[in-house]
């Protein structure tokens, strides 16, 4: 059901993906699924230690890390191959095995309701804006990578839409929507940065620090299965 009391008017709900939709993380199972398709790519992991240890020394920056490993395992590969990899792997997203249901049932509450829906994720546009297409989203704001010709370059087109660039995107919608209140959720202590500015917010399936950083803030939280 939609969180909270029904909204007079129509609402923007913007729904984050890995852990809210979904029961985990969506990126690494496809990069496994990419391989599996691929396998002569898996010699290529050699590489992976350095990157992580680029990731400590450098700041934990979290999207030059998704960046490197991208580019690791699929690197220069065709667009058609990613794309068939894309549709194959959303194909298996399917409630109970990788969606929760309750937020399937939250999602078609607010469709009911007439209100605009928006996917905000951090997860890469190889395969999120199908995602969204396929549960019905109005929009789909992921973090975009970088393309040269039909080959697959992996740098960063977008920043990561992570933390502080999540809340720039909420801002973003509202000159989008005008006037309408937005309903955020999402599950991890960095989705609280946008979700504190939005009109309405629920915190589901978060960790004892996340959940103790949105009390104090006020955004009440729940667990959805």
């Amino acid at each position: 059901m939609i969180f909270g009391t029904a909204a007079p008017r129509r609402s923007v709900a913007v729904f984050d993906l890995d852990g809210t939709l979904t029961w985990r993380d969506t990126l690494l199972p496809f990069l496994l699924s990419f391989l599996r398709r691929h396998p002569r790519r898996v010699m290529r992991l050699w590489r992976m230690p350095f990157a992580l240890l680029s990731f400590v020394a450098q700041g934990r920056d979290r999207g030059a890390l998704k960046s490197r490993v991208i580019r690791m395992v699929m690197g220069g590969a065709a667009r058609t191959d990613i794309d068939a990899c894309a549709d194959a792997f959303v194909d298996t997203l399917r409630p109970r095995h990788r969606l929760r249901p309750a937020a399937l049932a939250a999602l078609e509450a607010h469709r009911t309701a007439g209100d605009h829906l928006v996917l905000l994720s951090a997860s890469p546009d190889l395969y999120v804006p199908r995602i969204g297409r396929r549960l019905g989203f109005e929009r789909t704001l992921c973090t975009e990578l970088e393309w040269r010709a039909d080959r697959l370059e992996g740098g960063l087109r977008t920043a990561n839409r992570r933390g502080a660039e999540k809340l720039r995107c909420l801002t973003w919608l509202r000159t989008q929507y005008p006037d309408l209140p937005i309903v955020a959720y999402g599950n991890s202590a960095s989705d609280l940065d946008h979700m504190r500015q939005a009109d309405r917010a629920l915190l589901v399936n978060g960790n004892a620090a996340a959940r103790a950083q949105a009390k104090q803030w006020g955004i009440p939280t729940s667990e959805w299965v």
